[in-house]
């Protein structure tokens, strides 16, 4: 199917339209197949096989575990847009949406994009741009108007956001993106730490104390690294014996849901061609230590259309084409303006207390 820009309206004009993009890539640790990656650790992981890791069995035995969830996708995917540092080369998304920045300190400023809760987060509800957020979401919660969102802070929209401490204002993820491992071991890892030298004998402390300290990870001593500390039968990653994949899904449903004034047209549009350009653009595959992958190259790259009666239709969606139609929506709809707007300690405090005095009430 060729992606003229009126086939990409329909999805957003269309109320019986196709429900969802979803796109499948297979990846690779850079050490080839049946690598050992790392996943991200949890406070409260699958202690069954001994890894703070999110373990899940399958009926048939095999495990399944979570390489990267949905919220930290969308955190490496939003600052995609963010306008690249002085100096360096341009950033073709950034002129898509608005740049807000929040002067935290006189050294210290934090872009929009990286802040967790978004719009709804307590740093923009702390800061000179208050209001404003707050008449946005009202606007959406009261009169179903999302423009005034879309102005500001349109990534809310892309990414999903909850004003749940506000006016209780709440986006869904338009897109949406996981990465897992299939038919994974967990493994168990040990390591030795030796100190340079040793401490007792420049009498730094005693022989007593230093014996009393080895092997002792709780010790002052051990933590400050004066003697041996040995780490044994800690979590050691996973090998994979089946496929890492990276699924992602566009919600063509709660796009359409999107609202405004005017009807909404051009709004739903400059929403889709972020959410394509977000889903589209290829990622950094360094996920964390021990856990660097990239597309592989003998598996081919499907994006799928997936209609109201579930039938399914490979589509040609490449970046190009998400970022040409984003320009073009962009421009029809109108790109908010840049903001560079302060922390105020006093709303913090302020909020702060509203809290407790909430807590006493109750």
């Amino acid at each position: 199917m060729t992606l003229e820009h009126e086939i990409i309206d329909a999805w957003a004009d269309d109320l019986r339209g196709p429900v969802a993009l979803h796109f499948r890539e297979t990846l690779l640790p850079v050490e080839g197949r049946d690598a050992v990656i790392f996943p991200p650790t949890y406070a409260m992981g699958d202690r069954r096989d001994g890894a703070p890791y999110s373990i899940d069995k399958l009926a048939n035995d095999k495990k399944v575990v979570q390489i990267d969830s949905v919220g930290s996708q969308a955190n490496r995917m939003e600052p995609l847009f963010r306008r690249a540092p002085e100096g360096s080369p341009n950033n073709p998304l950034a002129d898509l949406v608005p740049q807000v920045d929040i002067e935290v300190s006189a050294d210290s400023t934090v872009s929009l994009f990286e802040v967790g809760h978004r719009l709804g987060d307590a740093l923009v509800r702390s800061s000179s741009l208050q209001e404003e957020a707050k008449q946005a979401f009202e606007d959406f919660q009261l009169r179903g108007d999302a423009t005034a969102i879309a102005k500001l802070a349109p990534t809310s929209l892309v990414f999903g956001a909850w004003d749940s401490r506000g006016e209780q204002a709440k986006f869904p993820r338009l897109v949406q993106s996981v990465i897992r491992a299939w038919d994974v071991d967990a493994l168990r890892r040990s390591a030795q730490y030796n100190p340079a030298v040793d401490y007792a004998k420049l009498e730094v402390f005693s022989d007593e104390e230093k014996e009393r300290a080895e092997g002792n990870t709780k010790s002052p001593l051990a933590q400050q690294g004066f003697v041996h500390v040995p780490a044994v039968d800690s979590h050691g990653g996973v090998v994979v014996h089946g496929d890492v994949r990276r699924d992602v899904t566009v919600n063509l449903v709660a796009l359409r849901q999107l609202g405004a004034k005017d009807g909404g047209v051009s709004l739903r549009r400059y929403i889709l061609g972020l959410a394509l350009v977000a889903a589209t653009e290829p990622q950094d595959g360094y996920l964390r230590q021990g856990c660097l992958l990239t597309p592989d190259p003998q598996e081919t790259k499907e994006w799928t259309l997936v209609a109201r009666t579930g039938a399914r239709s490979k589509i040609a969606m490449h970046p190009s084409i998400a970022l040409d139609y984003a320009r073009s929506a962009a421009q029809q709809f109108g790109v908010g303006d840049d903001r560079r707007v302060t922390f105020e300690r006093d709303r913090a405090k302020a909020s702060v207390a509203k809290k407790d005095e909430k807590k006493k009430k109750g």
